[in-house]
Formats: C-alpha cells, sequence, structure tokens
C-alpha cells in the first residue's frame, strides 16, 4: 500500500506558518483547524521545518515568555518527507524510529499533504480487516 491511499482520503489542505510568525499564532492555527503540527515555509512556499504541539509544549517548559518567541526558534529544522508513492510500511517504520508523529508529503518539490501516524496505522488496519474479510468470504464458499 502506498502513501497515495490515505492521501486519496484526506483534504489536502496542508495549513503553515512562517518562520517569523509568533508561537502565539502558531498556536492559535494548531486550535482553529484542530491539528498537531504545522508545516514551517519559507517565502516561496517551500517547507523549511514542521512545528508542533509538543515542541511547544517543551519549550513551555523551558521558557516562561514561549508564545512571543518565534516559530523558527522551536522548529524542527531535518524536515523529512516522504512522496506519494512510498509504500506504507516503510513510512511506519520510519516514523516509529525517528519518533515523529506528522510525515510532510512532497509531490516534485511541492507540498502536497501531511499524514500523520494515525493516519498510517489505520490504513493498515484497513488493509488487514480486507484480508480477513476476503478469507471469511473464501472460507465460507468452500474456496479455501
Amino acid at each position: 500500500m502506498k502513501i497515495e491511499s490515505i492521501l486519496a482520503t484526506k483534504s489536502l489542505n496542508v495549513i503553515t506558518v512562517g518562520p517569523d510568525q509568533s508561537l502565539r499564532e502558531a498556536v492559535d492555527l494548531l486550535a482553529e483547524h484542530n491539528i498537531g503540527t504545522l508545516i514551517v515555509v519559507d517565502e516561496a512556499g517551500q517547507p523549511i521545518g514542521i512545528i508542533s504541539e509538543r515542541d511547544i509544549v517543551r519549550e513551555a517548559a523551558r521558557t516562561e515568555a514561549v508564545l512571543g518567541q518565534t516559530v523558527s526558534r522551536v522548529m524542527t529544522r531535518d524536515l523529512i518527507t516522504a512522496s506519494p508513492e512510498d509504500d506504507l510500511e516503510t513510512v511506519l517504520q520510519t516514523m516509529t524510529a525517528k519518533h515523529f508523529r506528522h510525515l510532510p508529503i512532497m509531490d516534485r518539490e511541492r507540498l502536497i499533504g501531511v499524514i500523520s501516524i494515525g493516519d498510517v496505522v489505520k490504513a493498515q488496519l484497513d488493509k488487514y480487516q480486507g484480508e480477513v474479510d476476503t478469507l471469511q468470504t473464501q472460507i465460507i464458499e468452500g474456496q479455501v
């Protein structure tokens, strides 16, 4: 199964934030859209980082005036991305090994979506359920 199968079921509207915006603005966007992460983009709209709720909470534990800081101060700069053609099992292994929950999806240098670990797990469960259903049908029909 490929990432494109997940993207087909999701909104492709990616919520982004600029590196010079405040963490207050980032928190407002996260709350407004009920999401856990924002992709940080430069002036040309190219991804340069990612910031999550966890990043902001960790900074709040260190700094009292966290919301006045800029996104660039807290964001993760080493952005790992995937493409629609990438295999879900490989993506799941990468996300698990690197301990992150959101993955930007790029198609030829263009940001086209974000998937979560929950999206990947749900797709895998749906796949397994489909296989179980097929086997049950085959058993009932005496094909196995």
